[in-house]
């Protein structure tokens, strides 16, 4: 079978974040359900009401898994409505599912949940992360085992009624030449439930060393994701309205990171969002497009295609095909 490929035609996920457990990959998604309602920055379109987890052991040709319905609102005490992005780190024998979703209040947080196999089922915790806020976790797990959690989002994401992990009374958003709202990150303790730390602003850069301006294409706007390459730190994003898929490199988990270049131009669809992962020796990148719901409904659906590196580290860009 020729890459990029459908993952999972027969049902609409999208926000695919992969990794691999037991020498096996596990994606873990979300779950576009067409609700009805008009289109907005909310994302109410959606509906998003519960976790599936996919698995498959060829990337290229092999079939997909699906390990049913593992997390749903109406599992977890403190979720309302809108379960969104997701990620899964292992720690200790222990899978844990860090999640996004709206609170009794319609305010995003971030909670965990907890399983004894990377398939789920899992149980969520009864209250959220403490001082969690946005969306979009990334779970990455560093050489010496510490985990940090990256997360984020601008408009229906929430992100720009924070500053400095307080809620602002007003929310703003930052134009032109004004600095970018950046994305968060803070390591987890050593239980996997709790922020050890206040989050910290993850800082892109350009090449002279001055962090990227809130009317610069190539910014953060939401889905986080970080993995290593050669020792190197990369961070990926999505740049929402330019809907790029950019990354930059750093020297530490908590940046700053130089702004490289884009990995992934324009697809058809309302959102782009990602993951990468090394599995079997070769570099994958996982995504989501509309293009199967016909552009009518903008219902996402996962693809994969293969990603290289060249001799100096740097991604080549690669087109939605």
């Amino acid at each position: 079978m020729k890459l990029p490929r459908y993952l999972f035609p027969s049902d609409y996920m999208a926000d695919p974040s992969a990794n691999v457990f037991n020498g096996r990959l596990y994606i873990y998604p979300s779950h576009d359900w067409d609700s009805g309602a008009t289109e907005d920055d909310d994302g109410g379109h959606f509906e998003m009401k519960d976790y599936h987890v996919l698995s498959l052991d060829d990337v290229e040709n092999g079939d997909v898994t699906d390990h049913g319905q593992v997390l749903c609102v109406e599992d977890v005490p403190w979720v309302g409505r809108q379960m969104w992005d997701n990620d899964v780190v292992e720690r200790n024998g222990k899978y844990y599912l860090i999640y996004s979703a709206k609170d009794l209040c319609d305010v995003f947080r971030l909670g965990v949940a907890v399983a004894d196999h990377p398939a789920g089922p899992f149980v969520p915790q009864p209250d959220p992360i403490r001082g969690s806020y946005s969306i979009d976790p990334c779970a990455f797990k560093d050489d010496d085992g510490e985990v940090y959690v990256y997360f984020g989002g601008l408009w229906g994401g929430q992100l720009q009624r924070y500053r400095d992990n307080k809620a602002l009374k007003n929310e703003y958003l930052p134009q032109g030449s004004e600095d970018a709202l950046p994305s968060r990150v803070a390591r987890m303790s050593n239980d996997m439930l709790q922020f050890a730390e206040e989050p910290k602003p993850v800082i892109i850069l350009d090449k002279q060393g001055l962090p990227l301006k809130a009317d610069d294409p190539h910014r953060f706007f939401e889905a986080s994701w970080m993995h290593k390459y050669k020792g190197k730190y990369y961070f990926s994003y999505s740049t929402g309205d330019s809907h790029l898929l950019c990354y930059a490199t750093g020297d530490s988990p908590y940046g700053p990171f130089i702004f490289q270049g884009v990995i992934l131009e324009p697809v058809v669809g309302w959102t782009t969002h990602h993951s990468i992962v090394e599995y079997k020796g070769n570099w994958y990148l996982f995504y989501h497009d509309c293009i199967p719901s016909n552009d009518t409904t903008w219902l996402r659906s996962l693809k994969v295609q293969r990603l290289y590196y060249n001799d100096e580290g740097a991604i080549k860009t690669v087109v939605n095909e």
